[in-house]
């Protein structure tokens, strides 16, 4: 145990330094875009709010443990940008992304984006006391209820135009499901409020907390399987879509946590037995070798073989708390396994960070090292994660 959490403070080291060394935009302010998988930087490509949402979020949650100044700077340089760039003060929304010199791009509301921005001024008021970052912060969570909340019949919508029109493309990403409400979007809003109310006692804010984790529990959650529910219309009829292993042990753990921050019982109690359903669901997709697979089509029998470096960050987290939970050591042993195959084949050991993934050959997938969805938040929060839970 002590090895592993002395692995776990190294780690985090590490991909800290990948990050202040190679991700700072020297040319253009902020961060670069773009660093694709032979470490080239892009400065010429577009910026991403969710990823400068995680690069807030990671520098902000790991100055307590490096208790560098330099990673408090860059959580200071992250938030900044967020505020000069991303944020969009006449509609009170977050753009989607913005050019290499700082114009915005696609200028949409995704609700998804917001509560991300949430998570990352959240953390970084926790450690900065800046009020301007935790008055953002409430201003997105009151945009969010505004216009995002279902009041019909509960739940968040998922996308709108700059001034908070209907959208027809709803979608995160191409591979997904173009639905009114989706598990991905709710668990990260219930995050982000969570996080808030860290630092934020609002008890309307709790209010809705509660509510998201009901929902959730009503809804995307497989009480049968421990799996997750993807996509939903708006009147919560199902469309039915892979099962996602990361996400599933992700959310095992993670909705226990929003349940302990606002200290309900009932809630609480729910979301540990949860955690251990969801937990042992996910050992369906372990391989051999350790590594988690990324999805299954149980409709076509289909896995998609292939191992990414973000479902591995949540398992280290999911099964240790799974072991916490429980005194059983074959959770410990998961991560143990999981660990010992990330080092083996996701870390970059010349270049250093996490390689986006590997496909069944072991050879390695060539995405972003940098980009849109590959950012310091999965990662260092396993290793943060597993330091505060391995005394």
């Amino acid at each position: 145990m002590t090895n592993l959490k002395g692995e776990m403070h190294r780690e985090l080291l590490s991909i800290l330094d990948y990050w202040s060394s190679n991700a700072v935009d020297n040319k253009n302010g902020g961060f670069v875009g773009t660093i694709d998988f032979a470490d080239t930087k892009d400065f010429q490509a577009e910026k991403g709010s969710v990823l400068n949402a995680r690069i807030l979020w990671a520098f902000s949650a790991s100055y307590p443990v490096s208790k560098n100044e330099l990673h408090l700077q860059l959580a200071n340089r992250a938030f900044e940008y967020i505020r000069d760039y991303f944020y969009d003060a006449e509609n009170k929304g977050i753009y989607w992304s913005i050019t290499h010199d700082g114009k915005p791009k696609d200028t949409k509301n995704q609700i998804y984006a917001l509560a991300f921005t949430i998570y990352g001024l959240s953390e970084y008021y926790a450690v900065s006391n800046d009020k301007e970052a935790l008055d953002l912060a409430i201003k997105l969570f009151g945009s969010i209820e505004k216009y995002s909340y279902d009041s019909l019949h509960q739940g968040y919508f998922e996308a709108f135009t700059q001034t908070w029109q209907p959208i027809e493309d709803l979608r995160l990403s191409d591979k997904d499901a173009n639905e009114k409400k989706t598990m991905n979007t709710h668990l990260h809003i219930v995050e982000g409020y969570a996080n808030l109310y860290r630092v934020w006692r609002d008890e309307s804010l709790k209010n809705k907390i509660i509510e998201l984790l009901n929902t959730i529990n009503n809804y995307f959650i497989n009480a049968e399987t421990g799996h997750l529910h993807l996509f939903f219309n708006e009147e919560w009829v199902e469309k039915p879509d892979v099962v996602s292993y990361g996400h599933d042990i992700e959310a095992a753990w993670l909705l226990q946590w929003c349940a302990e921050v606002i200290q309900d019982k009932a809630l609480i109690d729910i979301y540990k037995r949860y955690a251990v359903l969801m937990t042992d669901a996910t050992f369906e997709g372990i391989d051999k070798d350790g590594g988690l697979w990324y999805e299954y089509d149980p409709q076509e029998k289909n896995l998609v073989d292939e191992k990414h470096w973000w479902p591995q960050s949540e398992l280290l987290i999911g099964m240790i708390n799974a072991w916490q939970l429980t005194g059983d050591n074959k959770y410990y042993d998961a991560a143990l396994a999981n660990w010992k195959f990330v080092k083996q084949y996701i870390l970059d050991k010349k270049h250093g960070e996490w390689v986006w993934g590997i496909n069944a050959d072991y050879s390695r997938i060539e995405k972003d090292k940098a980009g849109f969805w590959k950012c310091p938040y999965h990662n260092s929060r396993a290793c943060i994660e597993l330091i505060k839970r391995l005394q």
